[in-house]
């Protein structure tokens, strides 16, 4: 029997650095066990880690509304200057009404005034009557009652009042008829002045008290009194 020369045996080697294998499946083989059911360990070879899947991106972000307390920089307020001055009031102004009368018929002439006032709808207690020289008779009847009973009635206010041009009470009323039934021309001249000031509408003049009265009057005497 022919005896033939011994074949040496043909192992299987991984290809070296570099080569490629012919095939994946080749090299897949190479790494798979014999028996085909377990898998390969992480000695052998190691499975390729998915990709992560990159999510939606973030939207850029919101500017922030600004905030009721943050309006930006406070507003210079400039400083208020001084206040205008307020006219003063102005004084009421009396109309002066003057009656030509010697001393003799002042008494006679203011009596008239007074009704010509009443009988045009004054109030009794808006009339004030001054003398500058002897008292005038109603005044004289009041005080026959006492000088309390006197004051009353001017505190009352009801009536029309009777008083010396000299009065130092502090009274006022819508109409004053100042009687210069005598005196001097000098307490004449002041008892104009001080009847002026107690009269708030309308001063009567009966008889001469100065200049003043016929500059201020402004027309011929007798005048009639108007209401």
């Amino acid at each position: 029997m022919p005896v033939f020369p011994e074949e040496p045996e043909i192992h299987e080697s991984l290809p070296g650095p570099g080569v490629p294998f012919p095939r994946e499946s080749d090299a897949q083989a190479l790494h798979a066990p014999a028996t085909g059911g377990a898998p390969a360990t992480a000695s052998t070879t190691t499975a390729a880690a998915p990709f992560p899947v990159p999510g939606p991106r973030p939207a850029p972000p919101r500017a922030a509304p600004p905030r009721a307390d943050r309006q930006g920089p406070p507003r210079l307020i400039p400083k208020p200057g001084p206040a205008p001055r307020r006219p003063a009031p102005a004084t009421p102004q009396v109309e002066v009404q003057r009656i030509a009368a010697t001393p003799a018929q002042a008494l006679e002439r203011a009596d008239d005034a007074v009704d010509r006032l009443l009988d045009s709808g004054r109030n009794p207690g808006d009339v004030l009557v001054l003398t500058v020289g002897e008292a005038h008779p109603w005044q004289q009847h009041e005080l026959s009652f006492g000088e309390e009973r006197y004051w009353a009635q001017l505190t009352e206010g009801g009536d029309v009042f009777y008083a010396d041009a000299a009065l130092t009470r502090p009274v006022r009323r819508e109409v004053v008829v100042l009687v210069v039934n005598g005196g001097s021309a000098a307490r004449a001249a002041e008892a104009y002045g001080a009847a002026l000031g107690r009269a708030t509408a309308l001063l009567v003049v009966c008889g001469e008290a100065g200049p003043a009265v016929a500059a201020a009057a402004g027309a011929a005497p007798g005048r009639p009194v108007k209401a």
